[in-house]
This record gives C-alpha cells, structure tokens and sequence, in this order.
C-alpha cells in the first residue's frame, strides 16, 4: 500500500523498506509500524520528530514511550487505510520534506498554509467517512432482505401447509428460524448504529405495555434458555403511571440485554428480571451507586420506571462498567460482554432516544444490566410533543 500511495505522489519519491536495526538515517520521512516492545533507534532518536509517522494500534498506545522533543511525533492508528495514508503523506510532503527550511521557520512563516493543508486532509477523511458509513448502511439494508427470507421460508416450512414434518424437523426449523431472527437483529443493530449520527431517528412513542415486550422478548429467546437449562424469573410489577415508547425499539432493549444475560450465564444458571417504579435523580445521574437506596428510601415520588437484569455469570471488570456500552468496544477478556461492540451500544442509542438511561453492575454473583424509563406528564396529552423532545 506504501508502493502504491507513494507512486501517486507527484515528483521523485522512493520507498525504502529495512528492519529497525538497518533504518538509512539520510531519509526524508519515517514510517514505523510500531509494536510492543519495540523502540526507534537511538541514531535516529535525535532527528526532528516531525519526520516521524508512526503506525499504532490503539490498544497499543500505552506501550508507546515518544522521544522528548520540541513536537511530537505524529500517529496514525492501525489498521490505516489508504485514503488515510495518501491523505496525509501527500500533506507532509508539501509542507514538510521538500521544503529545506527547518520546522520552526516553516511553521512561523507558512502557518495560514499549513492550516490550510490540514483543514483539508481532515476534510478528506470526514469525506471518506461517510462514504464508508453509506455503503456499510446499504449493505446492511441489503443484507437483511435475504434473512426476512429465510425467516419466512422457515415458518411457512413449520406451518406444514407443505406436508406433516416430524418433531425432529420442526425442532432444526425452528432453530433456524431462531438465528435467521439473531441476524436479523444484528443487522438492524449495525444498521442503526451506522446511520445514529447521519439520521437522528425519531421514536414512534405510544401508551405500551412492558410485559407485552417481555413475553415477546422471552418467546424469542426460549430455544437459548431451555437448551442451557436457565432459570429465569420474571417480576414486572405494575407501573403507576402509563409508560410511552417505542414497543419495536423497547424489544430489542430487553432483546439485547437478555440475550447477552444467557450467553455468559453457565447452564442450569439463573436469571432474575424485576421491574418497579424509581425514583431517578437525573440531574445528577444517580443510578449506580444510589440505585438500590433510592429503591427502599422516599427519595420523592417515582418518576420512572426501572428493569434490572441480573445473570448468575461471571462479573464485569469494574474499569469496563461504562466503555462497555461504546461501538466497537471490547476489554480482551475471555469474559467479553459487548459482542463486539453492537448489542450493548445499541441498548444506550436507543435508551438515549426515548430520554432513558441503561448501565451495567458488577458483583460476586454476577452482573446487573438496568435500565430507567422515565415517566412523562406531556406525553399523557401529546404524544408528538414527547416525540419532539426524545429527539
């Protein structure tokens, strides 16, 4: 990709490739793909840092010990992509080593154009990520056609309006049907997440019935809860006030955070899903700490509604409660609980959206996943005005 790039370039640029230990001091620019453990030579320390481009990957970052200079060096995070790469070598050499003039000089007498050459290369980036965020958006549009597909074949298969099947064969259909619905999901996840911040969607909120949800929500994941042999319990009592949201949007909430429950909980484990009214301090984002006293304690009237979802699985590194929650964040542990970054980050958009809050706990006996959804006085006269202020 260096061949390539610097190919593009114009004038007479040569790429030259060596190991730490033979690096020619006489070149114009550095590239380094750092690794841990690794450290540039002490023969070309003492050059400008600014002739430096080191590659890093972002869990590696505090591996990396930069040399002390007047500037830094500059990073670029791995896996780097080409656009990235052209982008920024085509600035640095304009501005950089084919100017004779140290960095200093170039800085005091060339400022406006070296801002300028920033603004675009960042212009550039921001422009090849949309593009990157619409083609993932229509591919995973595309990608979910043939799963409603396979979905509906299944259950048209299970409906025998074909021919009887045998118990054995409804059982592989309906498991079928069961990961076609997984992939479904998954694909709506990556969909939404991809298009959060192009296309703030508005929720559809209307008076809903959170144990409707649930059943529908524990329908779907029954084939994973009898093939684990779980336990799961479930106490939703009655709200005092009527509850507005989304119900598509609220299943795949509960969804999520179900199904990341029975994954880390070990077979012939144990579920516990109660529901009650809360009083929630939003102003100071009460809700870890103080979440169990407020329950017990008149700390004022209720003023949402509160789901705790706690798994007898393994616990949740105290340092990870709330990165877990971020797209594409994953703490390298065996124990991993975001899957891969899309269930949970999906549960936190959609909470914010309906003005809502989940977080995660972490105990001995397991996690605690909850979620708060707040009662409204507008909502009870004007629907569309709630709809307005959830945006």
């Amino acid at each position: 990709m260096c061949q390539e790039v610097i190919g593009e370039l114009p004038g007479d640029c040569k790429l030259v490739i060596a190991d730490p230990d033979s690096v020619p001091t006489a070149g114009d620019f550095f590239i380094w793909d750092f690794q841990p453990g690794f450290s540039i030579p002490n023969r070309i320390a003492g050059q400008p840092t600014w002739k430096h481009l080191v590659l890093v990957h972002r869990n590696d970052i505090g591996h990396l010990h930069p040399h002390k200079a007047s500037a830094g060096p500059v990073f670029l995070l791995k896996p780097v992509t080409r656009v990235t790469l052209s982008a920024f070598l085509d600035q640095a050499r304009t501005v950089f080593v084919s100017t004779p003039a140290p960095p200093a000089a170039i800085m005091s007498e060339n400022s406006d154009e070296l801002l300028q050459c920033l603004i675009q290369t960042n212009l550039k980036l921001q422009e090849y990520d949309q593009e990157r965020a619409n083609f993932l958006a229509r591919a995973v549009h595309d990608f979910r056609s043939p799963l409603t597909a396979i979905n509906g074949y299944a259950g048209l298969l299970i409906a025998e309006p074909l021919g009887p099947l045998n118990e054995d064969q409804k059982e592989v259909l309906r498991r079928m049907q069961h990961s076609a619905k997984r992939l479904s999901r998954m694909a709506s996840a990556m969909f939404q997440l991809t298009v959060g911040d192009q296309k703030k969607a508005h929720p559809y909120l209307e008076r809903g019935d959170l144990q409707e949800c649930m059943d529908q929500v524990i329908h779907e994941i029954g084939p994973l809860i009898e093939e684990k042999h779980i336990d799961l319990s479930v106490d939703l009592r009655t709200s005092i006030d009527p509850l507005f949201f989304d119900q598509g949007q609220m299943e795949q909430i509960l969804l999520n955070l179900l199904e990341n429950a029975c994954k880390f909980t070990p077979k012939t484990g144990s579920i516990e899903v109660n529901g009650y009214c809360f009083f929630w301090e939003r102003r100071g984002h009460r809700t870890r700490a103080s979440a169990t006293e407020q329950r017990v304690q008149d700390y004022g009237k209720p003023n949402s509604f509160r789901i705790d979802i706690h798994d007898s699985g393994p616990g949740i590194p105290v340092d990870q409660l709330d990165s877990i929650f971020e797209q594409y964040t994953q703490y390298l542990s065996t124990q991993d609980r975001t899957g891969g970054g899309l269930g949970l980050a999906i549960c936190k958009m959609l909470m914010n959206r309906h003005q809502g809050r989940v977080w995660a706990e972490t105990s001995a006996s397991g996690a605690t996943f909850s979620l708060v959804i707040p009662f409204s006085a507008e909502v009870k006269n004007d629907v569309r005005a709630v709809k307005y202020v959830a945006a």
